[in-house]
């Protein structure tokens, strides 16, 4: 079957294939510790699913607003507000099914052939995949160890060109669990303003920090009209499979997401958006013990890691990723991945399946059990006393 040309342009998320690979592993016999997937192993919250439970039991099962029930569009509204010190207008909020959406709707509805992308490297993949779907010609922004995986701001400056029509961040960031400071945010708003640029702020990490606070750049002045913020519930309330995200708009982009939901998925399923709404208002207790166990096991994964001979790592501030360097050992992320999994039944992601920046890395997810990162650690720890590092 001949495919249209675009299809070459589109990439995929690594995480997935690696996953696969490991339960294909599995199937085999072998016991594999998962570490390479970015998903709470924790439940949803019991009243979250009571909530849902009670809207299909009501005839929560029928076509809604394309842009979301107007219920949860107020009670997302007034979450942000809360919580970010934002003005969000209900009306300038959409939902979609799972924040992907918001990527490919906020690129699509921006980006074309010849324009520019800028996004963060390491990062997303679908970022680049997306811009690149559009023709748009997506601009990498390094990431460096060395800079804390905080975005150099006067290489931003320098990226930026009249073609540039969009500046995508996400902090706290996957994969590098590094978050951006108010000085960071406050100098990418400036060259947004100056240059008259939207930004989309990646914020699904938004309540996962652990070393200061999370600051949403649309609460900076000159900001709210030119920020695209995605959230969503899939990491804050261990919601993955539930598949809802959010974004807060500039007025003049929810008719163009309005046109593009209603032409792809039509609408978000209403009753799983029903307990989205107790998700947001209702105890907040299961979101704040999952997020002081992260805080917990970054500190036993992190010097686990940096216990491991050729092995480096920084202490991430949010999200639940470790994103050490094994170029100590002699070997690139990749194949330190490969042999892990197939050496020591232990699942990691190669870092450059995150971008070019991350070849001498490995994403590392600690959203497991303590016992099993302790024990994926020994395992690691066994596999490098197999061969002399360096």
């Amino acid at each position: 079957m001949r495919m249209a040309e675009r299809m070459r342009d589109l990439g995929t998320e690594t995480a997935f294939e690696a996953a696969a690979r490991a339960k294909a592993l599995e199937a085999t016999g072998v016991d594999v510790i998962h570490l390479e997937i970015g998903e709470p192993d924790f439940d949803t919250p019991v009243n979250v699913r009571e909530a849902a439970k009670r809207a299909l039991d009501a005839g929560w099962t029928h076509y809604g607003p394309a842009l979301g029930l107007p219920a949860l569009r107020e009670a997302i509204a007034a979450d942000l507000n809360a919580r970010r010190g934002l003005a969000v207008d209900p009306a300038n909020v959409v939902v979609t099914p799972g924040a992907k959406p918001i990527m490919h709707y906020a690129i699509t509805a921006l980006a074309g052939p010849g324009d520019e992308v800028i996004y963060p490297d390491p990062g997303f993949p679908i970022y680049e995949s997306m811009a690149s779907f559009v023709g748009a010609r997506p601009v990498p922004i390094a990431l460096s160890e060395a800079h804390g995986f905080r975005l150099d701001v006067d290489e931003l400056r320098s990226l930026v060109t009249d073609r540039t029509r969009l500046i995508i961040f996400n902090s706290p960031a996957n994969p590098t669990g590094g978050v951006l400071s108010r000085a960071d945010l406050e100098a990418i708003a400036a060259i947004a303003i100056e240059r008259d640029i939207p930004v989309l702020a990646d914020e699904i990490y938004g309540r996962i920090v652990y070393d200061g606070e999370h600051i949403s750049i649309a609460s900076l002045p000159g900001m709210a009209e030119r920020t695209i913020l995605l959230d969503g519930f899939s990491k804050t309330f261990a919601m993955t499979g539930w598949r809802l995200g959010f974004a807060a708009l500039p007025p003049a982009l929810v008719p163009a997401f309005s046109r593009l939901i209603i032409n792809s998925v039509s609408c978000t399923s209403a009753f799983s958006q029903i307990a989205a709404v107790e998700a947001l208002t209702g105890p907040q207790d299961a979101v704040d013990a999952m997020v002081e166990e992260f805080r917990v096991r970054r500190s036993l994964i992190v010097e686990g890691l940096n216990a491991l001979p050729g092995v480096r790592c920084q202490l991430p501030s949010g999200a639940f990723y470790a994103f050490p360097n094994v170029s100590g050992t002699g070997m690139t992320g990749t194949e330190f991945a490969d042999r892990m999994l197939y050496e020591g039944g232990v699942s990691v992601l190669g870092g450059s399946a995150f971008g070019r920046v991350g070849v001498d890395h490995v994403r590392v997810s600690y959203a497991n059990s303590q016992a099993n990162l302790r024990r994926a650690l020994e395992r690691m720890a066994e596999v490098l006393s197999k061969t002399p590092v360096g």
